[in-house]
């Protein structure tokens, strides 16, 4: 659903308080092109909003939203690829996927309906959860409520999930516990409340929780971060020119980051880490190729818990910087963690081409199981979406908020 919250604000029929279904990704497998989470909304007058394949099953997602509109009764459906009748509804991507439908605004104190009203009023960035309740027998629908603040450390005591929760046996943890750790991790996904399996007609709970964007701090002024600001845009973080030039930094061409600023690199880093502005999700790009500024910044980064560093040059210079490293008392272990020379070898040679490929390198580094390699000589599916769990207790769920996914590392 959170996906839908850019334009949910024009949406008449949920802002009037007229009866729409909302139909939600639970669980998808193989080769699918959304993930859990996404949603579609359907008006009794046919208005849709949002998709949730692409085009291969919403048709038929729409005549189900529609029964369900006009008999108030929530359902489970599953859509998947049909060898066996080609003009069936299916994935033809090969995929499989259950979809959670139900009805809103059918009466005036509707949840899930006013639940969506409130995320009208938020922003593309804002962080915000929206934690439903849903019931998998025939009939069941859901309860609905809205987080503002889900990376606060006392997000689970809200008052709202409580009465979410109520009667819920959690499986190794507290239910309360297990819904803070997706909370607080910016992750989306279904956690099954007493085993029993939402296909199987058992209670779960859909958490969709979106943190502010991560940070993507560039370092070096010049014609590669011109062209890698923009291209950064759309993978939804915010972005921090960084140079010490105040002439260089000040040039209108790099507009497209959120804030330009004008300090010494390792001495900005130092300061925003010590203000809690820096964390494990943050990404660190050292353009500026010029030991004066690589250095002392690349040994400040290397002492930080992010996401990724890396650093563009030569091999020659790679080399140089591990030796200066070395010498300032870096240990190995840690200078094995930087991406340098920074971008996949993918024969770029201008400041556009190399953008493609450090932007590239970032992407692969949150999946270790890329392969780098062109589809076509790689086999399996294409869309790697894995299947809805309980976190175990030792480690946060992957995030797979779109707008986040790219760059989120847990």
């Amino acid at each position: 659903m959170l996906d839908l919250i850019p334009s949910l604000g024009t949406w008449a029929p949920a802002l009037a308080g007229q009866p729409f279904a909302v139909a939600t990704i639970v669980r998808a497998s193989g080769s699918v092109p959304r993930p859990v989470g996404t949603s579609m909304l359907v008006s009794a007058d046919g208005a849709i909003l949002g998709s949730l394949s692409g085009g291969c099953v919403e048709g038929a997602v729409v005549a189900a939203a529609l029964d369900v509109l006009d008999d108030g009764v929530a359902r489970l459906e599953t859509f998947g690829f049909s060898a066996a009748d080609a003009f069936a509804a299916g994935l033809t991507c090969g995929g499989e996927l259950d979809v959670h439908i139900e009805p809103a605004n059918l009466d005036r104190t509707c949840p899930l309906g006013e639940a969506v009203r409130q995320l009208a009023a938020y922003g593309p960035d804002e962080p915000v959860a929206l934690v439903r309740r849903l019931d998998g027998r025939a009939g069941g629908g859901s309860s609905a409520v809205v987080l503002p603040d889900p990376g606060s450390p006392g997000v689970a005591g809200h008052p709202g999930l409580a009465a979410l929760l109520e009667g819920s046996q959690g499986t190794g943890r507290a239910p309360a516990a297990l819904l803070g750790s997706f909370l607080r991790s910016g992750a989306t996904g279904v956690l099954d409340l007493a085993g029993a399996g939402l296909c199987a007609g058992g209670a779960a709970v859909l958490v969709e929780s979106r943190l502010a964007p991560p940070r993507l701090l560039v370092f070096g002024a010049n014609d590669f971060s011109a062209a890698l600001l923009p291209a950064a845009k759309p993978l939804g973080c915010r972005m921090t020119l960084v140079d010490a030039r105040p002439a260089f930094a000040s040039q209108a061409r790099f507009s497209a980051a959120d804030e330009v600023v004008t300090a010494w690199p390792h001495q900005y880093l130092a300061a925003e880490a010590a203000a809690g502005r820096v964390d494990s999700r943050t990404v660190i790009c050292v353009l500026t190729h010029d030991p004066k500024f690589d250095i002392p910044l690349l040994e400040t980064a290397l002492g930080l818990k992010v996401a990724f560093i890396g650093a563009l040059g030569s091999r020659r210079s790679h080399a140089q910087r591990v030796h200066s490293l070395l010498d300032r008392g870096v240990r190995p272990e840690r200078i094995a963690q930087l991406h340098s020379p920074l971008g996949l070898d993918i024969g770029a040679v201008t400041p556009a081409e190399v953008a493609v490929s450090v932007l590239a390198e970032i992407i692969a580094a949150r999946n270790p199981a890329a392969s780098h390699l062109p589809l076509r000589e790689t086999s399996g599916p294409i869309h790697q979406t894995a299947e809805p769990s309980t976190p175990a207790p030792a480690k946060a769920p992957a995030p797979t908020n779109l707008l986040q996914q790219e760059i989120a590392w847990t």
